[in-house]
């Protein structure tokens, strides 16, 4: 029987592989790894996960979106849970991106509860790093319009984690974005 560390270091090495030659759009060009990372990091040091599934799903939640890797390939290798998170949690790259960014709005109220926890540690991460700094051509504008799209897509996830909501809700403020629920 594996053990949990075991369970994590297959999913943080199958998405290293996956992610090896992919990096961020800072201006630094941080390796991308660094982001589901820091997602399942969020999530075990803040938001208090210990769900095995949930940390390996946050590993891996880009990987289909992202890399040549399929559902069914997540779900030989890390079972039919972390594949459906996993799932829920992927955009579907073949849409134009304003009608995926709506999706993730309208979607965002209908996801698992665990589902809802990789979407909440993904956003804050996100905009973190939005903070920090702001991806190669972007103008403070489109980084107030992803915060203010990131604000709608968090509101249809309330109610999962309130120091994740906490930390958001802090970020939001601080751009000036209303926090009221829906």
């Amino acid at each position: 029987m594996a053990t949990d560390a075991t369970l994590l270091l297959e999913a943080v090495n199958f998405a290293a592989e996956k992610h090896k030659c992919q990096r961020r759009k800072d201006v630094e060009k941080t390796p991308y790894i660094n982001h589901p990372i820091g997602v399942a990091r969020i999530l075990s040091h803040e938001a208090g996960v210990t769900d095995v599934a949930v940390l390996q799903a946050a590993l891996l939640h880009d990987t289909v979106e992202d890399t040549n890797t399929s559902f069914t390939e997540i779900e030989e290798k890390f079972g039919k849970e972390v594949q459906g998170i996993v799932e829920e949690v992927t955009d579907d790259k073949t849409l134009p991106k304003l009608e995926r960014k709506q999706k993730q709005i309208d979607h965002a109220p209908h996801c698992s509860y665990k589902s809802k926890l990789v979407k909440l540690a993904d956003k804050l991460y996100n905009l973190r790093d939005l903070n920090r700094s702001s991806p190669e051509g972007w103008s403070q504008q489109r980084v107030q319009e992803y915060f203010q799209w990131a604000s709608e897509v968090v509101k249809g996830l309330r109610g999962t984690n309130s120091a994740l909501e906490k930390e958001l809700d802090q970020l939001f403020k601080d751009r000036g974005i209303s926090v009221c629920a829906p």
